[in-house]
């Protein structure tokens, strides 16, 4: 540690600091009135006994049996004197060996470390700092929003409230800074005036005070902020929120997105302009036991192949890659592409279950998925330990516990097409994933998941896709930023966009060796005229000014930033 004098001074000057030194100072004369006394009493006992000792080794001998160092050449040989040095000796193993450093631990070396650990953190930005993102709220779905925008290039900070989550963030490589989410000059000197957003990702009363603060210091910085509840979002608008997302609702939404209900071929996961991503079970098409050079797919219908889901597994396909019945497909191309292939490649299914859609936990993300489920015709059952019919009107719920075999065989496990798993717990979602496998090896099971680490897990035991609310957040926040920069297609697989610069101009698609380099797939190009060629021709030139619209997962993503286009921080996508 550093002592400067400096330090030490600034140090003392603090009202807790002085408060703590009284403590000491008033035990440590409590402690000195004792070994006066002893001292005293020693020379009076030791008289008793026909022997005198001089004043300092009448302290001398108080200090060495408080401290328990022994008695040496001085000893008392009488009952009374002895009886003495049993209550020095136990005085001094209270006082000095536990009292004394409990004290000087929690008074002394404590604070003290706390203000050096206080000074190791940051508590504003500096003058120059603009275009900035702050994030108020420390969860991980914060984290993984900071960490995001990081790889994008966009500078951000976390706003915490207290120092030891302010250094748990800095220790995982983030951006963070200390300060009271409801004081004015905490945002001006983050230097939010000059921020490009502001997002509040914590409960609905902080996030609405938080709107309020904001809005004394900027009226025009954008502000994005999660309600969790309904009647939240008007209040958080009218605080001054410019967005508010009930995000949860959305990931409940997006899970019933791919649900194989039995009558389609094709299930549509994102589109950009003409161009749509979309995803098909090998097992329900016409190309099970086909390799990819043999199903014909881009010189038949235009379509290109990006990508094949196994066993959770993305999986970049070669010519001779054989398509398997466990394998899902992941294509792109334009709509009318998209619905020929879906036409001409669909296989007549008579072995689809044609029992209800389960959604187990009737949570906001479980009500969301049902609600949405009800929307689109489908028979549904939501499967909770209470009664939530209430708040999922016309949806049938069966109450009981999800790992109760009888429970989900009453709920309609038995011919159940798909099986939604959507509890706030990951570990739940883990024990209910293999438990669902187990009794319906053939069936979809679709999961949510809180933590991106768990994402890995789900798939091994048994899921068929995986969402998580981290993901989902950051992506529609930076889609806000910077519209249609990004689209997830699954969790840890996106569509993103960047500018083909000097790094590929002049460069065919077969040249740039993209796929190869950094395993990502260029689905479209946008002109500068704006036209958008989809699946375009390999042997294209590329243009400085043209807009690549690629497909990959985070590591693809981020080698490709890195080797084709260094210089995003300084130039983004139109």
């Amino acid at each position: 540690m550093n002592f400067s004098t400096d330090k030490f001074n600034r140090f003392f000057k603090g009202r807790e600091t002085r408060r703590n030194v009284a403590y000491v100072t008033r035990f440590a004369a409590a402690l000195l009135v004792l070994v006066l006394v002893f001292s005293v009493l020693f020379h009076a006992i030791m008289l008793l006994e026909g022997r005198e000792f001089s004043w300092i080794t009448g302290v001398y001998w108080t200090l060495t049996v408080m401290s328990t160092l022994g008695f040496g050449d001085i000893t008392f040989h009488s009952d009374l004197g002895l009886a003495f040095s049993i209550l020095v000796l136990l005085t001094g193993i209270v006082g000095l060996l536990i009292v004394l450093p409990s004290v000087f631990l929690q008074f002394i070396y404590n604070p003290w470390l706390e203000a050096q650990k206080k000074r190791e953190v940051q508590h504003s930005l500096p003058a120059s700092t603009r275009g900035h993102v702050v994030i108020v709220g420390v969860s991980p779905i914060s984290k993984n929003l900071a960490q995001v925008l990081t790889r994008y290039g966009v500078v951000n900070v976390l706003l915490c409230g207290s120092t030891q989550d302010a250094l748990a963030l800095m220790d995982q490589g983030l951006r963070a800074v200390v300060g009271d989410y409801d004081d004015v000059e905490v945002y001006r000197s983050l230097r939010t005036d000059q921020a490009r957003m502001v997002v509040a990702l914590d409960t609905d009363v902080r996030n609405t005070n938080v709107a309020f603060t904001l809005r004394e210091l900027t009226t025009s910085v954008p502000m994005i902020s999660r309600a969790e509840k309904e009647e939240s979002i008007d209040i958080l608008k009218l605080a001054g929120c410019t967005w508010v997302f009930q995000f949860r609702k959305l990931l409940g939404q997006s899970l019933t997105r791919r649900v194989a209900t039995g009558r389609l071929c094709v299930s549509q996961l994102a589109a950009v302009g003409p161009l749509v991503i979309a995803e098909a079970q090998v097992k329900h098409t016409t190309l099970g036991g086909k390799t990819l050079r043999e199903s014909d797919l881009r010189a038949s219908m235009g379509i290109n192949v990006v990508g094949l889901w196994n066993h959770g597994v993305f999986e970049q396909p070669g010519p001779d890659t054989l398509l398997e019945d466990q394998k899902v497909l992941v294509i792109a191309g334009s709509r009318g592409q998209v619905e020929a292939f879906s036409q001409q490649c669909s296989r007549e299914r008579d072995d689809a279950p044609a029992g209800p859609v389960l959604v187990l936990g009737g949570g906001r993300v479980g009500a969301a998925a049902a609600l949405a489920l009800r929307d689109r015709g489908l028979d549904v059952v939501v499967v909770d330990k209470q009664n939530v019919a209430p708040q999922m009107p016309g949806i049938c719920v069966q109450v009981g516990d999800a790992a109760d075999p009888a429970t989900l065989e009453r709920a309609g496990i038995k011919n159940a097409p798909s099986i939604i798993i959507t509890t706030h717990d990951d570990d739940i979602n883990i024990y209910l994933t293999i438990y669902c496998r187990r009794l319906r090896p053939d069936v979809q099971i679709i999961s949510r998941t809180n933590l991106d680490r768990n994402v890995k897990v789900l798939h091994a035991a048994g899921a068929t896709l995986v969402l998580s609310l981290a993901s989902l957040v950051s992506n529609r926040i930076i889609n806000l930023m910077e519209p249609g920069r990004v689209f997830m297609i699954n969790e840890g697989l996106n569509i993103f966009r960047a500018t083909a610069g000097s790094e590929l101009a002049g460069k065919t698609l077969i040249d740039s060796g993209i796929r190869k380099n950094s395993r990502c797939n260029v689905v479209a190009i946008k002109k500068v005229d704006g036209e958008m060629l989809i699946n375009p021709d390999p042997r294209r030139e590329f243009q400085e000014s043209d807009e690549l619209f690629l497909i990959g997962d985070s590591d693809s993503e981020s080698l490709y930033y890195e080797l084709y286009w260094p210089d995003r921080g300084t130039e983004q996508p139109g």
